[in-house]
This record gives C-alpha cells, structure tokens and sequence, in this order.
C-alpha cells in the first residue's frame, strides 16, 4: 500500500498500521457474518458471539488510533504521507462504527427471538441487504488495500443497492403493521435492523471515498458520483 521512503523505520511503521487496520475490518466482518447468521437462523448464540467481538473491535480501534497518534507525532508526516495516516485514522472510525451497527444488529435480533413474533414477519428479506451490506465491506477492504479507485466508485454505486432494499422493506414493514397492530413492536425491532444493516453500507461508502481522497488528494465525501466519475476520467 506504501511507497518505499528513506527511513526503513517509518516504512515498517505505515505497513503495521495497515496490517492492523486490515486485521481490524476483518473482526468487524466477523462480527456482521454472525449477526446475519443470527438473523437468518434465530441464534441467540450468534447474536452473544457479536456482541463478545464487540469489546475486541472497540480495544483495536482505540490501540490503532494511539499508534497513528504516536507516528503523526514522531514523524511529521507531511503530504502523501500524512494523507494516508489520517484516512488510516477516519478508515479505523467507520469500521468502529460498522461494529457498532453489528452489534445493534445481534440485539435486535434477541429481542426479536425473545419476542418469537418475527417469524410471521418478512424477516428473511433482510438477508438480502444485509449481504449486500457485507459484500461491500469486504470490496472497501479490499480496494483500499490497493488503492483502487475504481473499485472504490463501484462500491459508491453499490450502496445505492442497500438504500432501495431498505426503502422497499420499510414500505412492506407498514403494511404488516397496518394490517395487523399487533406485530407493531416486532415490526419496529426489525426496522432499526434493517437501519443497522444500511448504515453498514454507508459507512462502507465512507471507506471507498477515503480511497479516492488518498490517492487523488480530492475530499469526494459531498460530490456527485457524476461528478466523481468525471474527475478521475
């Protein structure tokens, strides 16, 4: 991912970084494939298991964030490099906040296994998002690991996919709660879900852009993807 510099020592310094940062996205697609496993089995296992990943994801991010803190201070890092530290530190961040989503997600989902209603409702249609959602992760890993711009425009375009399944699952949410009130406190459960999952995607999205700021120098975070596109044509 790094560019060779004078200092054998620095170099070694941004590839830990980096292979934390990897190791990091890896417990937090750890985390996401077993809550989805406990959506889509009704595991109160799974569910305890993500929320046992959580405290691991949470003690990670703080350990990068003080390594990146230490080399900003120690190096001085200008340019490039500092460009790449501080979308390790904001990369670090989203991927926190994936884990909390997860973790929201596996709490739902006992709830709603407590509750025994959701099985009348169309919880299996959150699969499909919450695979997207996952599938994203992983391509945002992947690309920023390469610093591939144009997966990383893929992926923009991709999470466009998980906002229509969520608007398309909230609409089927209100007719259920409309045809039957009594589903409405499970309907709710799987509504924050299902919001769990899109905010997954979006903080996916958030990774990809890093990717174009990184290696274009360009903040992408409130552009169109027409715009983005155009840009790096």
């Amino acid at each position: 991912m790094t560019d060779k510099h004078l200092s054998s020592q620095f170099d070694s310094e941004l590839n830990s970084i980096s292979a934390r940062v990897m190791e990091l996205g890896g417990l937090v697609e750890s985390q996401i494939r077993q809550a989805i496993h406990a959506l889509s089995h009704f595991s109160m296992e799974a569910a305890e298991q993500v929320e046992q990943l959580e405290r691991r994801v949470n003690r990670m991010e703080v350990e990068i964030d003080h390594e990146l803190s230490t080399v900003i201070a120690r190096r001085q890092p200008t340019a490039r490099d500092l460009r790449l530290l501080i979308a390790f530190s904001k990369a670090i961040a989203n991927l926190e906040r994936m884990g909390d989503e997860a973790t929201r997600m596996a709490r739902m989902c006992r709830s709603i296994i407590e509750s025994g209603a959701a099985r009348s409702l169309p919880s299996s249609d959150l699969r499909v998002a919450a695979d997207l959602a996952s599938g994203l992760l992983r391509k945002a890993l992947d690309a920023f690991a390469r610093l591939d711009t144009k997966a990383a425009v893929a992926i923009l375009k991709e999470d466009d996919l998980i906002d229509h399944e969520f608007d398309g699952f909230v609409r089927k949410l209100i007719t259920y709660m409309m045809e039957d009130p009594r589903t409405i406190s499970a309907s709710l459960d799987l509504l924050f879900l299902a919001k769990a999952i899109e905010r997954i995607g979006d903080h996916s999205k958030n990774v990809a852009e890093l990717i174009i700021y990184l290696v274009e120098g360009k903040d992408v975070r409130h552009t169109t993807l027409e715009e983005i596109e155009s840009a790096l044509a």
